[in-house]
């Protein structure tokens, strides 16, 4: 497993270490106290035996009362804790069933099921049970690392249509946000991208009231990754749903979550510019717009913006109001918060746990709260706007429900301001796939229905619209 070089030969290890630790017989057995395997064994076998007798009408019936996301506790972190590859059998078998159920539903005719009852039951059905999204963090050079997480899920068909980027992130966001499927190959190769961003212009810039880097060397280089798309022309291109958080430099502005519903017509690559600002290091950006002409022209001209993730590092509640989104995979980067992430482990139970616990909750509402009551009290002043946009980086949630991050962070800090050599982003790809393969089945189940709901409505939309014409 460590010395693989893709995700088949990592998966084939895995597999044989399972069998050798006996992780591979506790998947064969349905029994765990982490989930309630009766109930899936129970909807299992009833999915299977409305299928093989044909009965559609109690087969629509029974997915339209029983699907949930979290049905039984499937989506318990624990039942990935066991295995290095992979869960529960029964789990993966009733998801199987529940995905190929849909697809023979959309596929075959049936008489009593004709395509507008088809087509409303897609959606209804699928808007109840909602879909994922994955979140790019930002973290300047270290975000580099969202390549090669978006690259593995990629190649294994698992890249959620809805994407979130801010700062760094968001430059990922709006590449691949710009890129056809068909040109995403060339994308994930080291000399592929752009990754010279930086450009110092010296500390003596800083203290004359300037930044610390170029501006126009970070805008070059995103313009030869980002096409010159507006957000609904991107979406129209590749189908993705790109959603980019910018903050205001304004005291009496709020951020804004930019994508193809509330922004339409904004230059992509402009709200990954402004995304991309860190105050002091970038000067803030006034975001760009197509008129109804196509030409190019000031969006908001009075308002210029600054890095994404100072106020809203990963968006989920807006992108959730948006875009139906339950489920976040979260790419994180930022310096200041790898460190605290772990992987997901069975409760601790007693004392310690206990004293633990409430120590740290203890220690993060104190922060927040004092930074409240300062930005509260300087809210006119440039402390003021410091302590806000302080509050707002202590108060945000930095992880989903299936949150990858790199393995090691110390050593990379000296890459945080640096253009990276092709060798080096080779490196952060590399470091980005490998993070993300055991995660990969547990983000393949659950995605599974989700996915199997997006590409039946795809289906039925198109048959319908043939059907009109």
């Amino acid at each position: 497993m460590t010395h693989a070089t893709d995700y088949a030969t990592w998966r084939a290890a895995a597999r044989e270490h399972d069998r050798l630790s006996g992780g591979a017989d506790w998947r064969e057995q349905d029994e765990s106290p982490d989930y309630d395997y009766r109930l899936i064994r129970e909807r299992l076998n009833e999915l299977r035996a409305l299928r093989r007798h044909g009965d559609i009408a109690r087969l629509v019936y029974s997915l339209h009362e029983g699907l949930h996301g979290n049905l039984g506790n499937i989506a318990n972190p624990v039942l990935y804790s066991h295995c290095l590859f992979g869960t529960k059998r029964l789990l993966t078998e009733y998801l199987d069933e529940v995905a190929a159920t849909l697809d023979d539903l959309c596929d075959q005719d049936f008489p009593d099921f004709p395509l507008a009852a088809k087509l409303r039951f897609f959606e209804r059905t699928g808007q109840s049970f909602g879909r994922s999204a994955l979140m790019l963090s930002g973290g300047a050079t270290l975000g580099l690392f969202h390549s090669g997480v978006i690259k593995a899920l990629w190649t294994e068909g698992l890249l959620p249509r809805v994407i979130s980027g801010s700062s760094a992130g968001s430059i990922a966001a709006a590449t691949i946000g710009t890129h056809t499927d068909a040109e995403l190959a060339r994308v994930f190769s080291p000399d592929g991208f752009t990754a010279e961003a930086w450009r110092s212009l010296g500390f003596k810039s800083l203290l004359r009231g300037s930044t610390l880097m170029d501006g126009s060397q970070l805008e070059l280089c995103i313009e030869q990754n980002v096409a010159a798309l507006t957000f609904e022309e991107a979406f129209d291109r590749t189908g993705r749903i790109i959603n980019i958080p910018v903050s205001p430099i304004q005291a009496h502005q709020h951020s804004r979550l930019l994508n193809y519903l509330t922004a339409p017509n904004v230059l992509i690559r402009r709200a990954a510019l402004a995304s991309s600002a860190i105050p002091g290091v970038f000067p803030a950006v006034m975001l760009e717009a197509k008129d109804f002409n196509g030409a190019v022209i000031p969006y908001m001209p009075k308002d210029k913006w600054v890095d994404g993730s100072l106020n809203s590092d990963l968006p989920m509640l807006r992108v959730a109001r948006m875009h139906n989104v339950n489920h976040y995979i979260v790419s994180q980067t930022n310096p200041h918060i790898v460190p605290f992430l772990s992987e997901p482990k069975p409760r601790e139970k007693g004392l310690l746990s206990f004293t633990r616990e409430i120590a740290s909750s203890t220690f993060h509402i104190y922060v927040k709260h004092i930074l409240d009551v300062g930005r509260r009290n300087f809210d006119s002043h440039a402390l003021g706007l410091l302590l806000d946009k302080a509050y707002s980086v202590a108060s945000q949630n930095y992880s989903g429900d299936i949150t990858v991050f790199p393995p090691t962070w110390l050593g990379t800090l000296r890459d945080i301001f640096s253009n990276p050599t092709p060798e080096r982003i080779a490196e952060f790809i590399r470091t980005g796939e490998r993070a993300i393969w055991p995660k990969l089945e547990r983000i393949r189940n659950a995605t599974r229905i989700s996915r199997a709901f997006e590409r039946g409505l795809e289906r039925l939309r198109t048959r319908a619209a043939m059907a009109a014409s």
